[in-house]
């Protein structure tokens, strides 16, 4: 009731979401602090010129929503929250601070699939790509950005080719970028796989792409996860194209059948990656090149280690 009676009162509102944030650690208390999502991100929209309530409004719908994820509460948030949003991100695009803020929230958002949704409805998708192109060096923001594409393309809905397309360059830029980090790559490596599955990669973009996968893999091998989403999206690109199946055994670094087979006796005891192993050995062997290459490197051995090994998968 104060938050609605004083809605155009900066110092008010500030007021009211700095004494809901004294009840964030008190978990008992998530029920009653999801009920003023709405009302944050409203006094957020009124007072978007204020940097500090932006900052405090956005930390405290990020406390208050990953601990929803956490306690596996559904997000029913409207258009009406992710516009409001959006709003912030455009008008404070410069600030590295609360962009990372932001995009973390963002991310946590689109965790559910309405509210991804709504994500798409607001159009945030070309922010995502400018936030991405000005702040490449921040691994944070990339981490987050990526994991919201990844979100928005995955479920494939309602989503204008075209903008995922121009995804690709971008994701691919992030991924070129932070190699090193594997958190980063990991959340490159599912985006770049989501969009592969939508059909969203050039001719031109396929060999270069599976290049970055392979390094990506080369890399990170001790990461299942990674394995996992760079396994799914070397596999969707050798279903669409043999020039990506050429470039995983001609690969100038070292062919792509020796990171597999690295891979799996890294984690051969994980079923999950073992899985997307076999998925991608699946695709390998629709080419007559890349069969012959598995057989001098007696890939024929590590499949038949997988099947006694998971003898009823």
């Amino acid at each position: 009731e104060f938050m609605q009676a004083f809605w155009d009162i900066e110092a008010a509102q500030a007021k009211a979401i700095q004494h809901l944030a004294s009840f964030v650690k008190d978990k008992s208390a998530l029920p009653y602090l999801l009920t003023f999502t709405e009302l944050i991100t409203f006094a957020m929209k009124t007072h978007v010129d204020s940097l500090k309530l932006q900052v405090d409004g956005c930390s405290l719908l990020l406390e208050i929503l990953s601990q929803a994820l956490e306690q596996d509460v559904v997000l029913a948030l409207d258009e009406n929250v992710t516009s409001s949003l959006l709003e912030t991100v455009r008008k404070h695009s410069g600030n590295e601070e609360l962009i990372s803020l932001l995009c973390t929230l963002l991310m946590v958002i689109s965790a559910s699939e309405v509210a991804a949704e709504n994500l798409r409805k607001v159009g945030v998708i070309p922010d995502l790509l400018s936030i991405l192109r000005n702040f490449l060096h921040n691994e944070k923001i990339c981490l987050s950005c990526c994991g919201v594409l990844w979100s928005l393309a995955v479920s494939g809905k309602n989503v204008d080719q075209a903008l995922l397309k121009s995804a690709v360059p971008v994701t691919s830029a992030v991924l070129q970028e932070h190699l090193q980090n594997g958190t980063v790559t990991e959340s490159a490596c599912s985006a770049l796989w989501a969009l592969s599955l939508q059909g969203c990669l050039t001719e031109n973009e396929y060999e270069p792409t599976t290049a970055l996968l392979l390094d990506a893999l080369r890399m990170n091998p001790e990461r299942p996860m990674l394995v996992k989403n760079a396994c799914l999206a070397l596999a969707s690109l050798l279903r669409l194209s043999e020039i990506s199946a050429l470039r995983f055994i001609l690969d100038s670094k070292g062919s792509g059948i020796n990171l597999i087979k690295d891979a799996y006796h890294l984690h051969f005891d994980d079923p999950e990656v073992v899985e997307n192993i076999c998925v991608l050995i699946n695709e390998m062997v629709q080419y007559d090149d890349v069969v012959l290459d598995m057989l001098s490197q007696k890939m024929e051995e590590l499949v038949s280690e997988i099947k006694c090994r998971f003898p009823s998968s």
